[in-house]
């Protein structure tokens, strides 16, 4: 989530406001504010306009999140050669995207991961509910376009599947962002080249498929 900009409050619809204002309370105080009572008095806003916008806290920081997946998939394809690039560098570039966008908002960014990865270890937790939405989307682009350019291998029984194992990759790459405590967050860095080539040697063409095409040959031989 971007900063305040030097723009007079008041310019700024209420939702924005609201927003705005809890992001600024978690940076400060590390958790979210005692009550929505509590946030709109210091707004100057009636209770009754947060209920018109959020259903509570958790909603959002959950479009917070799906705003940082947002624009990392809209500040990556930014790139002059983003057209160009294949699926692997698509799903890399989304990745170091999303990290840079996590280092600028780091403080919430770790406070929100580390809250919720504890509340749910081992499932998604429901802050990146509408982020995992969008992402899984995005993947399924980029694999569909892989599989036209035999970058990714056509797997009709389980290639349907591929946006989950991508987000359960994605799981790993932020819980491994959260627990980084290296100079700029290098071993993220590499943790997400070696889980994205992992991932695509895993998607592409390999050996089972070379092996699948073999059978079937023997199978057609067979009944000539």
């Amino acid at each position: 989530m971007k900063q305040p900009t030097t723009a007079a409050p008041e310019a700024a619809t209420p939702k924005a406001r609201i927003k705005q204002a809890y992001f600024d309370y978690v940076l400060k105080k590390g958790y979210p504010p005692q009550s929505v009572y509590k946030l709109t008095q210091k707004l100057g806003l009636p209770e009754q306009e947060f209920y018109r916008v959020y259903a509570n806290f958790d909603a959002i920081d959950r479009e917070i999140w799906a705003d940082f997946g947002r624009e990392a998939r809209a500040t990556a394809a930014l790139e002059p050669v983003w057209e160009q690039y294949g699926a692997r560098e698509k799903m890399l570039g989304f990745y170091y995207t999303l990290i840079e966008i996590l280092k600028r908002n780091r403080s919430y960014a770790l406070q929100s991961l580390r809250r919720s990865l504890h509340r749910m270890p081992g499932l998604t937790p429901r802050v990146l509910d509408d982020f995992r939405q969008d992402f899984e989307e995005f993947v399924a682009e980029t694999l569909r376009a892989g599989r036209r350019t035999e970058e990714v291998a056509s797997r009709k029984l389980i290639q349907d599947g591929y946006p989950r194992f991508f987000w359960q990759q994605l799981l790993f790459v932020l819980g491994f962002f959260a627990k980084d405590d290296t100079v700029d967050f290098e071993r993220t860095d590499a943790a997400i080249e070696k889980a994205v080539t992992l991932s695509f040697d895993l998607v592409g063409r390999n050996t089972l498929d070379s092996a699948v095409d073999f059978v079937r040959f023997l199978l057609h031989s067979r009944r000539r």
